[in-house]
């Protein structure tokens, strides 16, 4: 047992900065103790295929879970691709692994098949691991796992410091992670960010179980586990900032010409979409539809800063869309696959907004009394729809395929599926 462990093995959580209300009573403990350096210091960041070899084979011949974490460059670099791993494993130690320089991961991800990987938000990245050849087969999520067991605030560092009582340094999370050679500092944040994360998953099944939540967070991982890759999003420039000010066909398509034009240079410097040209600026020039690059400059987002040939770049945008014809112009909002909004329901169909109100009152009461998060009893998304078109004929065999068919987990399902069959069965 590492010390962080022995911190965490009493049966109730050590605490100082929250912790789920527990009916047997929970030890407050003094101080959080500041935790500076990495146990065997800082590794080396692995940067060629002799040393990725050498991390593999030790990681093969560890023991027990693997820590798993990746940094990516939002904000800076285009798309969400890792630019730097952690892990740890018992026997192994940690690792820093260079996926810029080491892209193919692949043979790593394969010598951990069957290892439970431990990751906190691991939805975060799974997406940027899978890209480099890292696919978990199961794992435990320490931030879904600190949700379901009702902490109030489940950061990495808010869970480490309430559960194992260490502080963990937090001021390198959104740096530029692209950079090269990597500082000192951010290594040593990094190698400290799966320093504990073993220590604090095992507190945390030990918690989960005692509150009789274990078997419901492992449906959860091997949902994640499972889950197949998210599908590009459908017309992504309809989710620019401030689009809501936009009605007019014509504008719109200005707004997803830019978004395309600017997309299409970040993706080609490699630079988030964001530093290429503000949503604002693209909003701006949507509302305006100006005339020339003069009119162009004085509005918000194409400052004095902007050159001649980018204020042309954009004005030709402008101007491919104005000669558009009208059928070539998008239709304003998007194709509703599911319900309307529920602020409308009372007029289009008020038994529906009947039900969906008895089914979040019994939801927020279900989720209290289980001091957890609603979203995380079931997604409000699936209730939405069960209400708006209930089952024909209302029962628990009904609302439980229901639900099963918009993806709830077995255990969810025997939780909400009474809620829901009282809520189905009220009149408007």
């Amino acid at each position: 047992m590492t010390d962080a462990q022995d911190t965490a093995a009493d049966s109730s959580l050590r605490t100082t900065g929250g912790t789920p209300p527990d009916d047997a009573g929970s030890s407050v403990m003094g101080a959080p103790t500041p935790l500076l350096e990495p146990r065997e210091g800082i590794p080396p960041v692995i940067a060629d295929a002799a040393a990725l070899d050498r991390v593999i084979a030790a990681f093969a011949a560890g023991t027990g879970p693997v820590a798993v974490d990746a940094e990516r460059a939002s904000g800076y670099r285009y798309g969400q691709r890792a630019y730097l791993v952690q892990l740890r494993r018992e026997g192994a130690g940690t690792a820093l692994i260079d996926p810029v320089a080491c892209p193919d991961l692949s043979g790593l991800g394969e010598a951990l098949s069957g290892v439970e990987w431990v990751l906190h938000a691991a939805t975060q990245d799974l997406p940027c691991l899978r890209e480099i050849g890292m696919v978990p087969s199961r794992l435990f999520d320490t931030e879904l796992a600190g949700r379901l067991a009702g902490f109030p605030r489940v950061g990495l560092g808010a869970m480490v410091e309430g559960v194992l009582g260490f502080v963990l340094e937090k001021g390198h999370s959104a740096v530029d992670w692209s950079t090269r050679p990597l500082p000192e500092p951010w290594l040593r944040y990094a190698a400290l960010d799966v320093e504990l994360l073993v220590d604090l998953r095992d507190a945390l099944e030990k918690e989960l179980d005692r509150q009789g939540k274990l078997e419901w967070a492992l449906e959860e991982f091997d949902a994640i586990a499972s889950a197949p890759p998210a599908e590009p999003r459908k017309d992504p420039w309809r989710r620019t900032s401030g689009m809501h000010k936009v009605r007019r066909r014509r504008q719109l398509a200005v707004v997803r010409e830019l978004w395309q034009t600017r997309d299409r240079i970040a993706q080609r410097r490699d630079v988030s979409p964001g530093k290429v040209l503000s949503d604002t600026a693209i909003v701006e020039a949507a509302l305006a539809l100006p005339g020339n690059v003069h009119v162009l400059a004085g509005l918000n987002g194409f400052g004095h800063r902007m050159g001649r040939r980018q204020l042309e770049q954009w004005q030709a945008a402008v101007d491919r869309v104005k000669a558009l014809p009208d059928s070539a112009l998008p239709q304003p909002g998007q194709p509703v696959t599911g319900p309307p909004p529920p602020r409308a329901w009372a007029d289009k169909d008020p038994a529906a907004a009947a039900r969906l109100s008895a089914a979040r009152a019994g939801v927020t009461a279900l989720a209290e009394r289980l001091t957890m998060p609603q979203e995380n009893v079931i997604s409000p998304d699936t209730v939405r729809r069960i209400c708006w078109e209930p089952p024909a004929s209302v029962d628990e065999e009904s609302v439980g395929a229901a639900l099963a068919g918009y993806g709830a987990r077995p255990w969810q399902i025997g939780l909400v599926t009474p809620v829901l069959v009282d809520a189905l069965s009220v009149r408007g």
